[in-house]
C-alpha cells in the first residue's frame, strides 16, 4: 500500500482545481466530436443561421467531477465517508440526467427520481437529527437540481452561473474554516471552468440536463456537508428568481412546452409577449445580444455571490441575541 504524505486540505482543493479543469479541458475536444459523430446534436436557436451544436457535453463535467473527487480520496483518506457519498449522489443525478436527455422525462418523473438520487445523502448527515432533517436532504437534492436546470437555454448561462455559485461557495468555505467541502466545490468547479471554454458564446458543445443537473445537486451536497445551506439559498437566487416567476405565470410545465427566446432580423434576442415569464425575458426588455444577455444574468449571479461571501463574513460576529427565537425553532427542526 503506497502511504502518501497528508497534505493540508486547502492544498489538497487546489490541485483537485487545476486537475479537473486540465482533464476536463484535455476531454471534451473528443466528447464533443463523438457526440457529433453519434447524432446527438440540437440547434442553436439563438443564432440567425442554427448551427448545429453537440448536445450532453455534461459528460465532460462528470468526468472532471469524478477524478477529482477520486483525487481527494486518495489525497486525503481521512474524507473516505463523505466523498464517496457525494459522489454516488452526483452520479446518480447525472444518469438521471441522461435519461432525460434522450428520452425526456416529465416532470413528475424528473423529480421523483431526483430525490430518490439524494437519498444517500442522508448517511452525511449530523448524527441525532430528526426523520425530518433526513427527508428534507432528498428533497433539496431534488429542488437545487432542478433549479439549475430551468435558467438554461443560451450559450454559457448555466455553465457560467455554475462557475459563480461555486466560486462564491469555495470563498465562503474556506472564510468559515471548512476546507473540506472545498474539496467537493473544486471539483465542480475546475470541471466547470473549463468546459465554459468550450460552451461559452459562440458555443462548441450543450451542457444537457447531464450537466446541468449536477450544478445543483453539487451545490445542495455542499449546503447540507458543510452546513452553509443559508449562503447556498442566497447563490442561488437567480435560480430560484427565475423557478417563481415561471411557476406565477405558468404553474408546473413540461420543458418542451415553455417557449423558445426569439430573434430578430438583426440576430439580436427578442422575448416573447405571450410566453412564459423568466429571468431571462426581463433582461430582454429591448433587443440584446444573445452574449450580453448571458452576461448580465452573470452580473446579477456575481451580485448574489457577492452577497454570500459579506454574509460568511460578518457571520462569526454577529449578536445572534435577537435570532434566539428563530435559533430554537431550527434546532427543533433538527431533531423532530
Amino acid at each position: 500500500m503506497i502511504i502518501l504524505p497528508q497534505f493540508p486540505l486547502y492544498f489538497i482543493a487546489i490541485i483537485i482545481g487545476i486537475i479537473t479543469l486540465s482533464v476536463t479541458l484535455t476531454v471534451m475536444p473528443l466528447i464533443i466530436s463523438k457526440l457529433e459523430k453519434a447524432g446527438i446534436t440540437g440547434k442553436d436557436i439563438h443564432k440567425s443561421l442554427k448551427p448545429i451544436v453537440a448536445e450532453m457535453g455534461g459528460f465532460g463535467i462528470l468526468f472532471g467531477f469524478t477524478i477529482g473527487i477520486f483525487t481527494g480520496i486518495l489525497l486525503h483518506p481521512t474524507l473516505l465517508q463523505p466523498l464517496p457519498i457525494v459522489l454516488n449522489v452526483v452520479l446518480l443525478v447525472g444518469m438521471i440526467g441522461i435519461a432525460d436527455d434522450l428520452l425526456v422525462l416529465s416532470s413528475k418523473e424528473k423529480l421523483f427520481l431526483l430525490f430518490l438520487a439524494g437519498i444517500p445523502l442522508i448517511w452525511a448527515a449530523p448524527p441525532g437529527v430528526g426523520i425530518l432533517y433526513l427527508i428534507c436532504i432528498p428533497i433539496a437534492v431534488s429542488i437545487c437540481s432542478n433549479l439549475t436546470n430551468m435558467l438554461a437555454g443560451l450559450n454559457g448561462i448555466e455553465s457560467g452561473l455554475g462557475v459563480i455559485s461555486l466560486t462564491s461557495l469555495t470563498i465562503c468555505c474556506i472564510i468559515l474554516n471548512k476546507f473540506d467541502v472545498t474539496i467537493i466545490s473544486m471539483s465542480l468547479l475546475g470541471a466547470l471552468l473549463a468546459f465554459l471554454y468550450y460552451n461559452k458564446y459562440p458555443a462548441k458543445v450543450f451542457p444537457g440536463d447531464t450537466g446541468t443537473l449536477i450544478i445543483g445537486a453539487t451545490i445542495a451536497t455542499i449546503a447540507f456537508i458543510g452546513n452553509v445551506k443559508l449562503i447556498a439559498l442566497i447563490v442561488l437566487l437567480p435560480n430560484i428568481i427565475d423557478a417563481c416567476l415561471k411557476f406565477y405565470s405558468a404553474g408546473v410545465m413540461e420543458r418542451q412546452n415553455f417557449s423558445p427566446t426569439q430573434i430578430n432580423e438583426e440576430g439580436k434576442l427578442v422575448r416573447n409577449k405571450e410566453g412564459v415569464k423568466s429571468l431571462i425575458k426581463i433582461v430582454l426588455r429591448n433587443p440584446i445580444e444573445e452574449d450580453k444577455a448571458v452576461k448580465t444574468i452573470w452580473a446579477i449571479g456575481i451580485i448574489f455571490g457577492i452577497l454570500g461571501i459579506i454574509i460568511a463574513i460578518t457571520m462569526p460576529g454577529i449578536d445572534y441575541e435577537f435570532l434566539k427565537p428563530f435559533i430554537q425553532y431550527k434546532e427543533l427542526f433538527y431533531y423532530i
